[in-house]
């Protein structure tokens, strides 16, 4: 998309395109997202702190596994989705509740997605179990067989379980439909 402006110098008038930076949607490498989280879900990626002895680490695993897949960070202060040292985070990077508010209200840069049932889920899409309407645990499914998705996670480390397995009360899931750069549209 161009802009044009009319600029006044003097008594001269010119016009100036502009570019308007628009967002570019996006797919995930889903393949490469599992890949990832079946070489870190029962070890830890040094690039990343360990949140297992603070609370856990489960959605800063799903967080992993998402932008090894390519989602791209997004560096909104307070709002955004992204991981700089354990003292510059994005609370969406490793809080449950957070993370799930990002991916389900995301129009900028970063990974989007709207809220499915949890036996619908597929590769790249995550489920987060809950008790008494809070939401406790994240995790990444890698693949879905009959209804019943397979995930991996952190905390409770996991690579391949099955969804029902896990003892809960409440489900949820979000597809993860891809994910925007900045990039400029012509």
């Amino acid at each position: 998309m161009t802009a044009i402006s009319r600029i006044s110098c003097g008594k001269t008038m010119f016009a100036a395109r502009q570019e308007a930076v628009m967002p570019i949607i996006v797919s995930l490498n889903i393949p490469r997202a599992v890949a990832y989280a079946r070489r870190w879900a029962f070890s830890r990626n040094p690039a990343f702190y360990d949140f297992d002895g603070i609370g856990g680490d489960c959605t800063n695993f799903v967080s992993q596994c998402l932008f090894a897949g390519g989602a791209p960070m997004n560096f909104t202060p307070d709002l955004g989705w992204y991981y700089r040292s354990p003292d510059d985070r994005a609370a969406a990077w490793t809080g449950v509740e957070y993370l799930w508010a990002f991916l389900t209200s995301n129009t900028g840069v970063g990974p989007f997605g709207i809220p499915i049932a949890p036996d619908a889920a597929r590769a790249g899409d995550v489920i987060q179990l809950g008790r008494g309407g809070t939401f406790y645990h994240s995790l990444f499914v890698v693949w879905n067989r009959d209804g019943d998705p397979a995930v991996a996670a952190h905390s409770e480390d996991a690579f391949g379980r099955a969804l029902s397995t896990y003892r809960y009360e409440d489900a949820r899931a979000v597809r993860v439909q891809g994910a925007r750069r900045e990039g400029r549209q012509m």
